[in-house]
Parts: structure tokens; C-alpha cells; sequence
């Protein structure tokens, strides 16, 4: 257990310190290459900042999961590992082509189908697709909308300083609590690698934080956000199989998606209001939760640490939800969450905001 603590550690201060080092040396290379984000009525900075975020963010984890399995004569790169490392460079290659060039709406999700296939069927076998949901018929597309979702939940919500990179860090952790409270004598080596894969990711994205924290130095770009929530719905996908299994009731497949609830809140909020006002719903704006927060507060500093702050107690919700084991506890703790943002939403839903000139649908 000591060699546990030591590994795990060490695992998290490497990546944080690896991806916090690298960070300047992308910061440069952006600029040189003139890889930047400009001034947009529907951003909120006012010069042009560096937009190779993701890059350093994913260089870091990556370099830290093959570490993580180098380090252990038990782990291995079985398909599995190889399938979860191929999805997670596809998606930050196709950001870094949206980021660079643009990309059509339908050619991006394309590209996100073809990743969350790459993990779902490297990761999981006919049997274990067919058992999930009842059928690989359901199973199949249901994990595919859940990554899909998740990948483009995560690129809205990319539209502040520090926002999804410090919420990124404190779900990866909840991701690496979540594996300790389920290790056991049968499956301690399976949630280890998981453990330290989870600390890879929450040392990088802290990492980053100080450079992408307000003034932001550097953005995450739709290559981070989209790797972001690869791994987050990745990761989902996971805890949703190792919690049903631990207590034989599908029921506790909701787990992930009340660890998650805040990305599917914003991007719940900001589609059913675009609709209702007949706005685009794929065209950025600033009509999230985060720039309604922020119009009300004045700050950015202060909507992320309320951002940071909410996800907080969700993680601590889910990880003692998972603990104690109870289904009436999940589902009254995800209908609390629920209700809670179904009347936070109502409220930010009055905040007045500003509609840029693409948000307003074309008659």
C-alpha cells in the first residue's frame, strides 16, 4: 500500500509538472506559427491568444499513461490500452484540424463517432455490449450518443478563462477516488491502472490551469476540449460497468451521469434556449451558464471558482453515493441535482444577455 501512495504521487506531480513545463514551450510555438485565437463578438478576449492548449494537455497525459504501464512488469499495452491511446490522439488530431483550418459541423462529428468507436470497441466484447443494456443494438448506440455528447458538451463549455480545465482536474480526481473506493483483492490491479490514468489526466489539466486561468496565457482550443471530454466520457463508460457490476443493478449506471451533471446542465441549458428562440444551436455564443454567471457576478475569476466549487460537491456526492452502495440514495441524490439545476437554470434563464449577429436564425 505504501508503494500504492508513492506510485500515485509520484504519478501526479510528474504530469502536473510535465504538462506546467511544457505549456511555455507551446505558448511560443503557437505564436511562431500564428496558431491563435482572435477577437470574435462571441469571445470574450480582446486580443489574439495562443490556441495549442490541448496539445500540451494531451502530450502530458499520454506520455504519463505509457508510463504508467511501463512501470508495473503487470500492466500491459493489450488493445484495450492501445484502442484507449488511439482515441484520445484521433480526437485531439481532429481538434487541432477544426482549431487550424475550421471544419463543418457534420465532418466534426463524424470524426467524434469514428473515436468513440475506436474505445468502445477496443475496450468492450460483443458479450459485454450485449449484456450492458440487453442488446449490442442499444448498448452500441447509447455509449456512442453518451462520448458524442460529451465531447461536444465539453467544447461549449470551453468559452472562459479556466473554466473546464480546472473542472476537468477536480473529475479526474473524482475519477481516481472513485477507483480507490472500489478496489478490492480481485480487481486491485485493474484500478490502479485506472487510478494512475485518472492522475495522469488530473495532473495535466492543473498543470495547464495556471497559464489558462484569467488573463488566460493560452487556450485549451477544440482539440483540449474534445479530448477533455473523450476522457471524461471514457471514463463515464467505465465507472457506469465497474459500479453496476459491484452491485448487480443497472441502476447504478446513473453514477457517471451525476458525476458529469454539470457539463450536460450547460449544454442542456444553452440548446433548449437556443431552440425556444429560434437560435442556432451549434454556433458559439454568450449564452452559457458560465457568461450568465459571470453577468451577474462581474467576474471571471469568481464564476470559476463557483464553477469549480459546484463540481466539487458533486464528485464528494457521487464518490459517497457509490460508497455507501444504496439505489434510493443515487437516485434521490440525482433528482436533488436535478431539481437543483432545473431551478439554477430557470434563473440564469432571466440574466440578460447579448446575441450576437450569427446566433440570430435567418428568416
Amino acid at each position: 500500500m505504501d508503494f500504492r501512495i508513492y506510485e500515485y504521487l509520484s504519478v501526479f506531480i510528474m504530469s502536473w509538472l510535465f504538462v506546467y513545463g511544457l505549456t511555455p514551450f507551446i505558448i511560443k510555438l503557437a505564436n511562431k506559427i500564428n496558431f491563435v485565437d482572435k477577437p470574435e463578438a462571441r469571445k470574450m478576449h480582446l486580443k489574439s491568444v495562443p490556441l495549442m492548449g490541448g496539445l500540451s494537455v494531451a502530450i502530458g497525459f499520454i506520455v504519463l499513461c505509457v508510463y504508467d504501464v511501463t512501470i508495473s512488469p503487470g500492466r500491459y499495452f493489450d488493445l484495450p490500452m492501445l484502442g484507449y491511446l488511439a482515441g484520445s490522439v484521433l480526437i485531439v488530431l481532429i481538434g487541432l484540424i477544426d482549431d487550424r483550418r475550421g471544419m463543418r459541423p457534420m465532418v466534426k462529428m463524424v470524426g467524434q463517432f469514428a473515436v468513440a468507436l475506436t474505445f468502445i470497441l477496443t475496450n468492450f466484447n460483443f458479450f459485454e455490449l450485449d449484456k450492458m443494456f440487453g442488446s449490442i443494438f442499444i448498448t452500441l448506440p447509447l455509449l456512442v450518443l453518451w462520448m458524442v455528447g460529451l465531447m461536444n458538451a465539453l467544447n461549449f463549455l470551453d468559452n472562459m478563462d479556466g473554466i473546464i480545465s480546472g473542472m476537468a482536474g477536480i473529475l479526474g480526481l473524482g475519477f481516481f477516488a472513485f477507483a480507490l473506493t472500489n478496489t478490492t483483492n480481485a480487481n486491485q490491479e485493474a484500478m490502479a491502472l485506472i487510478a494512475l490514468i485518472s492522475l495522469s489526466f488530473a495532473g495535466s489539466t492543473m498543470g495547464f490551469l495556471p497559464y489558462n486561468f484569467n488573463p488566460a496565457r493560452i487556450f485549451l482550443g477544440d482539440a483540449g476540449s474534445m479530448f477533455i471530454g473523450y476522457f471524461l466520457s471514457s471514463m463515464g463508460i467505465l465507472m457506469a460497468q465497474y459500479a453496476g457490476n459491484k452491485y448487480n443493478d443497472k441502476m447504478f449506471y446513473l453514477l457517471p451521469v451525476l458525476l458529469l451533471s454539470y457539463a450536460i446542465f450547460d449544454i442542456s441549458l444553452v440548446s433548449y434556449t437556443r431552440r425556444r428562440d429560434g437560435r442556432h444551436v451549434m454556433q458559439g455564443g454568450k449564452d452559457h451558464s458560465t457568461h450568465r454567471i459571470n453577468n451577474v457576478l462581474g467576474s471571471v475569476k469568481v464564476t470559476a471558482a463557483i464553477i469549480y466549487t459546484i463540481n466539487i460537491l458533486i464528485v464528494l456526492t457521487s464518490i459517497i453515493v457509490f460508497r455507501i452502495g444504496s439505489r434510493e440514495l443515487l437516485l434521490s441524490s440525482t433528482f436533488l441535482f436535478a431539481a437543483f439545476f432545473l431551478i439554477f437554470g430557470r434563473k440564469l434563464d432571466q440574466v440578460p444577455i447579448v446575441i450576437p449577429a450569427n446566433q440570430r436564425k435567418e428568416k
